[in-house]
């Protein structure tokens, strides 16, 4: 976070929207790490004056988002597109009740999936809640837009969620500063049983507030400051707004455009107005063609991706101004010229787990037991790659169990006995304790491997309750693992070391073949942040028989050379999972 003292910054995205939360004067500031929202949370954490918190999960942290506004407090909840279904239970009911502290629910699209497992567009959610969107196109609109979702929030009495897109989170720009906003009303909790308990008969009472609720948004979205209008040459109009805006003025500076920063409600009058100035309407946007849609329902002709016509914007990844401008030009039947600019041939780098990883040692035993794996969203998502290929599912968080327990009651108890469901730490405490707890309930005898590397590592080593620290890194209560499982009814629970290969493979074999619910805990520290790196593997060449049992376990420090391995000393951190492979004694460990 900036010092108050700066009058300018350069920011990414996300820190912009936590400066702006900031400057709003928010309170509370919750979420659940996933990359590209991560940064808003991580940001807020080095704030003064404000409680931020990791949450287990999404649902979880909009829940504590909702408690505060209804003593008055602003707060702020961030999360990843897949996060808001997983908070979409709370989100969808606190639509129907009145807000008093300003909230604000930050979505991070991913299109192009970089990171992520779909590329859903989350303007939906807001037509959905009857709730507004706003999407900012640059790190300064990043913050204003934060500021101005609170003030909006609280004057309509609703949630806003703020609609951002990996560009847009990661990219930098400057930023002007201001001051914090000190809140001017005294926090206070009153009941109001008719508004905040959402019984049927409170709930069909609040439905039609918020419809007219709705209908005071389309007005405001009229003369929103968001939404603006700039006329140039009016052969060709573009409706679009977010990230694609800049897409269009890089690729079309001279065309005119209708700049939508509120993007949901839409002002139909001001986008009427807008499409009789110009000759041809495009509209560019990324994710679904949700503003097409929109527009082709009011009777408006206009080009995007394809309701009316052919296809002329791409429905799937991530746009750029090359694509705005081959897609436009394409349609028009014109050459577009501009200067291209070249393109190196880069060498092929598949993504694989770390030098050291712990993960690595648990996937070498799966692939070695030729079990069948359901898996889950972290790290080792990449035990489906080469050489294990020993993740054969991976859905959303925590469904790797569940997935286990499906199968078993489709395959039958023998089907379980080759079967292993992996989760990490983290997304075990986000959503795998209530799978588990089904296993048990509904007499399963799934194998649950719980990869414990003490943090949450994928998007960034952010704490979680089992790592013993808080959102800004102080010590904090643990949750027990091993004690947890127990108490959801476990009762054959291990604690292995997957650095030990043997240890490990025993415990998953004597796990599988028990024929009740178990748990194995994988327990090693991410090789990225335990600080405690063992001295490289030696490698003795005269001992060396090329079996090539140590590139089994995959490690990237391990580089072949006339089929003998070399040791790359800048990657190996002495894990010597390959020393235990090595039948013939040519890798060893560091003498003393």
């Amino acid at each position: 976070m900036p010092l108050e003292k700066e009058s300018v910054a350069i920011l990414l995205g996300n820190e912009a929207i936590a400066r702006g939360a900031y400057e709003a004067g928010v309170a509370v500031a919750t979420g659940y790490p996933g990359t590209p929202s991560t940064e808003v949370i991580e940001a807020l954490a080095r704030a003064p004056d404000v409680w931020v918190q990791w949450s287990p999960n999404e649902k979880v942290a909009l829940e504590v988002a909702i408690g505060a506004s209804f003593a008055g407090a602003r707060a702020l909840v961030a999360m990843k597109h897949v996060g808001l279904n997983v908070a979409a239970d709370p989100l969808l009911t606190f639509c129907y009740m009145p807000v008093k502290g300003g909230t604000v629910i930050v979505s991070a699209g991913d299109p192009g999936m970089f990171s992520s497992q779909n590329e859903q567009d989350n303007r939906h959610y807001g037509r959905m809640a009857r709730t507004p969107v706003l999407a900012p196109s640059d790190s300064q609109e990043a913050k204003d837009f934060t500021i101005a979702a609170f003030d909006i929030s609280e004057h309509f009495s609703a949630p806003v969620i703020l609609f951002t897109t990996t560009r847009l989170s990661h990219g930098r720009s400057t930023v002007s500063l201001d001051k914090r906003t000190k809140p001017s009303r005294t926090l206070e909790f009153v009941p109001r049983i008719q508004d905040f308990v959402m019984v049927p008969a409170n709930a069909r009472k609040r439905h039609p507030i918020v419809e007219q609720r709705l209908d005071a948004l389309r007005e405001y979205a009229e003369s929103c400051q968001f939404n603006k209008i700039e006329l140039k040459d009016r052969d060709i109009g573009f409706v679009t707004g977010g990230i694609a805006y800049q897409y269009v003025k890089e690729a079309f500076p001279e065309a005119s455009v209708l700049k939508l920063g509120l993007a949901y409600p839409l002002p139909k009058k001001l986008i009427a107005d807008f499409a009789s100035q110009v000759d041809r309407l495009f509209v560019v946007e990324e994710g679904d063609p949700f503003w097409e849609q929109e527009i082709l329902s009011m009777g408006i002709p206009a080009i995007g991706q394809g309701l009316s016509g052919a296809c002329v914007f791409p429905r799937t990844g991530e746009l750029s101004a090359d694509i705005v401008r081959r897609a436009v030009g394409a349609h028009l039947g014109t050459e577009v010229s501009f200067e291209e600019e070249p393109q190196e041939a880069l060498p092929l780098r598949p993504p694989t787990l770390c030098a050291g990883c712990p993960h690595r040692g648990v996937f070498y035993v799966l692939a070695k037991c030729r079990l069948n794996v359901t898996g889950d969203i972290g790290c080792y998502a990449l035990g489906a790659s080469p050489p294990f290929n020993s993740l054969h599912t991976c859905t959303c968080m925590g469904a790797s169990i569940g997935e286990a327990m499906g199968l078993e009651k489709a395959m039958g108890r023998e089907f379980s006995r080759k079967t292993v469901a992996v989760i990490g730490d983290s997304t075990f405490l986000h959503s795998g304790i209530a799978p588990l707890i089904d296993v048990v309930y509904n007499r399963g005898t799934v194998t649950v491997v719980i990869l414990d590397n003490g943090t949450t590592a994928m998007t960034g080593h952010q704490d979680n309750p089992a790592s013993g620290r808080d959102a800004r890194g102080e010590l904090a209560p643990r949750v027990d693992l091993e004690a947890l499982v127990r108490a959801c009814g476990v009762k054959d629970v291990s604690v292995v070391d997957p650095y030990d290969l043997e240890d490990t493979e025993m415990a998953i074999k004597g796990a599988v073949s028990r024929g009740e619910p178990s748990v194995v805990i994988a327990r090693r520290s991410c090789a990225l942040t335990c600080g405690t790196a063992r001295p490289p593997v030696r490698f003795l060449s005269e001992r060396c028989i090329k079996c090539g049992n140590c590139f089994r376990i995959g490690c990237p420090a391990m580089e072949k050379e006339d089929g003998r391995p070399r040791v790359n000393e800048t990657l190996c951190n002495g894990c010597y999972m390959c020393v235990q492979l090595c039948k013939s004694g040519a890798l060893a460990e560091q003498e003393a």
